[in-house]
């Protein structure tokens, strides 16, 4: 006897029905990765760094180049298409193609958009 989650099948995330694909937004926003990559420059990190990032900071950003910095000292290009209470989804940057990605708010230690 197999035990599934009360949100579907493993793997999948929220109601059933929604896979793991990007988040259906507002009509008239497409929420596709970008069609470039990113700057090549990495810009210069802010020195003031906060505990946890404010959803209503970073949400100027929906849609923009991001380059964030996280806790763990990882860094990299982002680019949000949605920002919810606690959490940020959107598509990182990997070197070499954009990858669907999602974050806690609490682990981003400071960002900026371009």
């Amino acid at each position: 006897m197999s035990f599934l989650p009360p949100f579907g099948p493993p793997g999948q995330f929220g109601p059933p029905g929604q896979g793991m694909g990007p988040p259906q937004g507002p009509p008239g926003h497409q929420q596709m990765a970008p069609s470039s990559p990113p700057p090549s420059f990495v810009p210069q990190q802010a020195s003031a760094a906060a505990l946890a990032v404010d959803p209503g900071g970073i949400r100027r950003c929906l849609f923009r180049f991001t380059y964030i910095w996280m806790h763990n000292r990882s860094q990299f290009w982002f680019f949000p298409v949605f920002v919810g209470p606690t959490s940020i989804a959107g598509f990182r940057w990997n070197g070499a193609f954009w990858m669907y990605a999602g974050f806690d708010l609490r682990s981003i230690e400071s960002f900026t958009c371009v």
